[in-house]
């Protein structure tokens, strides 16, 4: 396979995931139109479980996906559930009730738990060292771009045809991507995983389970994407309600939010690459710009505390942005640490921590809302799993702590 065939599979990998996380996003924006809210009488509470029923499938699925594509490989596994999801979500006009809701993005869930297993596997088997920062941020750059173009086409969509109408444009027109997919990306990951085997063999999930390493990553993961899922489940409401911006204004902002990310995510996986490329460790440069993201996000306690709304729509931005410096590494950091023929159980066993926080962030959120009346508690939690994340990486995510290959 060609260097420009690899990237452009990169790309689609990227646009995969801007797709998936388009269709979990565009309820967070109907959650904040009030004709939504007022046609199913929407408590704080529901609003928090609605955005976290996706989350209940897709996290508990990772394992079982991950499983999936080690054994069948990449390509048509991915197929059939990118289509199986792309339909779900057209689906969703079509409800009555909230039951009918929390099934749909149930089943949502389930369609989409193979896409961090899939992806991270073929770019483990195709991409070396030296390039994997880049294309783990080009990939992960899609988590950000899909809120960032999905909510405001979403509110764009809600505002000038209705709420249905979003949810069977952006489901059914999604269905194109795979045309691309089923054309470039050859079914070989499972005969390059068979060479690689000649030198060693991967790492079972209980003896993964049984390092600090692997605790360190699954804390690490929960607390960065609880801040993720916040802004992405929470945001606009918090935009629309706490600083009285437009339905249109909070999904313009939280788009920015998320742009933000994608651009600093890309950015810091690529300079990271170089610096390994020179000489610098890759598990010490890796874990400095995981940390260095953490401990920009947690300026959103600037936005939280601030009376001003330009400065916390600001910080709302910078904070989101800061975070982009672990994006990449992050995941390119386990990689690096645990590498073998299991990646894609391995990166489930990361994502399933890292979607726990998909089903806490929107609940808790609700919660502490509907208890204060603010949206201070919710920010103050936000800031403290930040912290405990830098802890996570500073004294659990080393080398030492890594298990060996077996032979």
């Amino acid at each position: 396979m060609t260097a420009a065939r690899r990237w452009w599979i990169v790309c689609l990998l990227s646009l995969g995931m801007i797709i998936a996380y388009l269709d979990r996003a565009n309820l967070s924006v109907a959650l904040a139109a009030k004709e939504f809210i007022h046609e199913f009488s929407l408590t704080d509470n529901d609003r928090g479980l609605m955005n976290s029923a996706f989350f209940w499938s897709y996290a508990f699925l990772q394992i079982p996906a991950g499983f999936v594509v080690d054994r069948f490989g990449v390509k048509l596994p991915y197929a059939f559930a990118f289509a199986f999801w792309s339909v779900i979500s057209a689906a969703t006009a079509g409800i009555g009730t909230v039951g009918h809701l929390l099934g749909l993005r149930f089943l949502l869930g389930c369609g989409e738990a193979l896409v961090t297993p899939a992806s991270m596997r073929w770019i483990r088997f195709h991409i070396g060292e030296e390039q994997r920062g880049l294309a783990v941020g080009v990939y992960m750059a899609g988590t950000k771009l899909g809120p960032a173009i999905g909510a405001p086409v979403a509110a764009f969509l809600i505002v000038h045809y209705g709420w249905r109408e979003m949810f069977v444009i952006l489901g059914l027109g999604s269905l194109l991507w795979l045309v691309p997919w089923l054309i470039l990306v050859k079914d070989d990951d499972r005969q390059l995983e068979a060479a690689e085997k000649k030198t060693g063999k991967g790492v079972g999930l209980s003896r993964l389970l049984r390092t600090r390493l692997t605790w360190g990553i699954i804390l690490g993961a929960f607390c960065y994407n609880y801040f993720v899922y916040f802004c992405m489940t929470w945001l606009p409401a918090y935009f629309a309600e706490s600083r009285g911006l437009s339905l249109s204004k909070s999904g313009a902002f939280t788009g920015f939010s998320f742009a933000g990310m994608a651009a600093v995510a890309t950015l810091a996986g690529y300079v990271a690459d170089r610096l390994i490329a020179r000489g610098a460790d890759p598990v010490r440069t890796r874990k400095l710009f995981t940390i260095a993201g953490f401990l920009l996000a947690s300026t959103e306690l600037v936005g939280a505390l601030a009376k001003s709304n330009d400065v916390a729509l600001w910080f709302a931005i910078i904070s989101l942005s800061g975070l982009g410096l672990a994006t990449a590494n992050y995941w390119a950091l386990t990689q690096t640490l645990m590498p073998g023929a299991s990646i894609g159980v391995i990166a489930g066993v990361q994502n399933c921590a890292a979607n726990l926080s998909g089903i806490a962030a929107p609940i808790v959120t609700g919660f502490l809302k509907d208890i204060t009346g603010s949206y201070a508690a919710p920010m103050f939690a936000v800031g403290f799993l930040l912290i405990v994340g830098v802890a996570a990486y500073v004294f659990l995510v080393r080398a030492e702590y890594a298990p060996p290959e077996l032979d």
